[in-house]
C-alpha cells in the first residue's frame, strides 16, 4: 500500500492488511502476539533460506512447544534460533509502551499518532483492569467533549472500539453504570452535530461509526443489574452504623454520597454528620482554602457541606487515579507503571542508578496525555 511520509527524507511505513483494515506493521508487532510471531517466523525463514510454511508460519506452529521441537534442527544454522526470536517477541508484547517525540528538529519531523499510541499502549485491555478503567474513561471523556471533530478516521474507529469495550466491561461487571451513561450521553450529543445535514467526514466511514454506536447502545440497554441472593449474609441493612460510616468515609464524590443517602435512611443520617463533609473537604482542597472559608462563615458550628460546595465551584475537584500513564524521561516512553517498559538505560550500573532519581518517571494525567498529539 503506498504511503507518503510527512518527512520527505523518511521512506514511510510498512502496512499490512488485516480483517479490520490496513495497519502499520510495527504496531501489529507490538500489540498483537500472533501477527508478531508470524512475522518473526517469516523473517527467520528468509534468513535461513527455508520455506515459511515449513519453518512455522502458521499460528499453531508458532507455539512454544513446536518452536522447541524445531530448535534442534536449526541449531547448526547461523544466526539466532527461532525459539529465541519468538521469546523476545513475547517479552516485548507483555510491556505496552509508546515512544513519543517531544519536539521537532531539522533532522527529525516529530509527529505522534493518537491511534498508534492507543493500540501500542493497549487501551482496550486496560479497560478490563479496575486500576486503569477510570483513566481510560477520562481519556474518552476528553476526546468526546472537545476533540472528536479533529480526530482522524482511524482514531475515531479506535475510539468507538474502546467505547464498545467499555460497554461490554460494564455489562459483565455490573459496575460503573454512571460512567457508561455519561459517556453515551456525550456521544449522542456529539453525533447530532452535523455539517450541511451530515457528519463531517467520509460517508462510508460514518456508516461504520453509526453501526458501532448502535451496537454500544444495544449493549447498554440490555444491561440488567442482578440482585444479590437474599440468603447471602451479611446484607448491607444488617451492618452496624459504624461500618456504614466507614464505607461512606471512603467515597470521594458528593454525587455518590447523595445517591447513598437517597437509597437508605441510615446513610442519610450518617450523611448529615459534619465529619463526612469535613474529611471530603480535606481530601480535595488545601487547608488554607478551608480555613479561609471557615473564618468567613463565622458560625458556632462550621457547615462543611456548604464550604465543600463553594470550594468545588471555585476550584474544581481533585482528580486521582489508581494508575496512570508514566513518562520515562530517559527514553521518552509512555507506559503503564504496573507493567513497566523496556528502558534503553541500563539501571544496573551504579552511576546510572545514582543519576536516575524519582523525577525521571513523570505521571501523565489524561489531559496532559492528549497534549502530545496534534488534535
Amino acid at each position: 500500500m503506498p504511503f507518503i511520509s510527512k518527512d520527505w527524507r523518511s521512506p514511510g511505513e510498512t502496512w499490512v492488511k488485516t480483517h479490520e483494515g490496513w495497519e502499520k506493521k510495527k504496531v501489529l508487532e507490538c500489540t498483537s502476539p500472533a501477527p508478531a510471531k508470524k512475522l518473526a517466523c517469516r523473517a527467520e525463514a528468509e534468513k535461513e533460506n527455508f520455506r515459511p510454511e515449513v519453518v512455522g508460519c502458521k499460528a499453531h506452529l508458532c507455539s512454544p512447544k513446536h518452536s522447541v521441537a524445531h530448535s534442534s534442527g536449526l541449531q547448526n544454522s547461523p544466526g539466532p534460533s527461532l525459539s529465541l526470536t519468538l521469546q523476545q517477541d513475547n517479552d516485548n508484547s507483555l510491556q505496552p509502551h509508546f515512544q513519543i517525540t517531544i519536539k521537532c528538529t531539522k533532522e527529525i519531523a516529530g509527529f505522534n499518532g493518537l491511534s498508534d499510541s492507543i493500540q501500542r499502549l493497549d487501551f482496550v485491555s486496560a479497560v478490563h483492569d479496575t486500576r486503569r478503567f477510570h483513566y481510560v474513561c477520562k481519556v474518552l471523556e476528553e476526546l468526546l467533549n472537545h476533540r472528536l471533530a479533529s480526530l482522524s478516521g482511524c482514531a475515531r474507529r479506535v475510539l468507538f472500539a474502546m467505547l464498545e469495550e467499555v460497554a461490554r466491561q460494564v455489562a459483565a461487571s455490573q459496575t460503573n453504570m454512571h460512567v457508561l451513561k455519561a459517556l453515551l450521553a456525550q456521544l449522542q450529543e456529539v453525533t447530532r452535530l452535523a455539517c450541511w445535514g451530515h457528519p463531517l467526514g467520509s460517508t462510508s466511514l460514518w456508516d461504520n461509526h453509526l453501526s458501532s454506536i448502535q451496537r454500544i447502545l444495544n449493549i447498554a440497554n440490555n444491561i440488567e443489574i442482578t440482585k444479590p441472593d437474599e440468603d447471602q449474609e451479611p446484607q448491607l441493612d444488617q451492618m452496624p452504623e459504624e461500618c456504614v460510616r466507614e464505607i461512606m468515609l471512603r467515597l470521594s464524590d458528593h454525587k455518590d454520597l447523595s445517591s447513598a443517602g437517597e437509597a437508605w435512611h441510615l446513610m442519610q443520617r450518617v450523611l448529615d454528620e459534619q465529619r463526612i463533609w469535613k474529611q471530603l473537604c480535606h481530601y480535595h482542597f488545601k487547608p488554607h482554602l478551608i480555613n479561609k472559608l471557615v473564618e468567613e462563615f463565622d458560625q458556632a458550628e462550621t457547615d462543611y457541606q456548604a464550604i465543600y460546595h463553594k470550594l468545588r465551584k471555585s476550584y474544581g475537584l481533585k482528580e486521582e487515579f489508581t494508575e496512570t500513564l508514566t513518562l520515562c524521561r530517559n527514553c521518552r516512553c509512555l507506559f503503564w507503571q504496573s507493567l513497566g517498559h523496556p528502558c534503553i538505560v541500563e539501571r544496573d550500573l551504579p552511576e546510572v542508578v545514582q543519576r536516575c532519581s524519582d523525577n525521571v518517571l513523570v505521571p501523565i494525567p489524561p489531559k496532559v496525555f492528549l497534549t502530545f498529539f496534534s488534535l
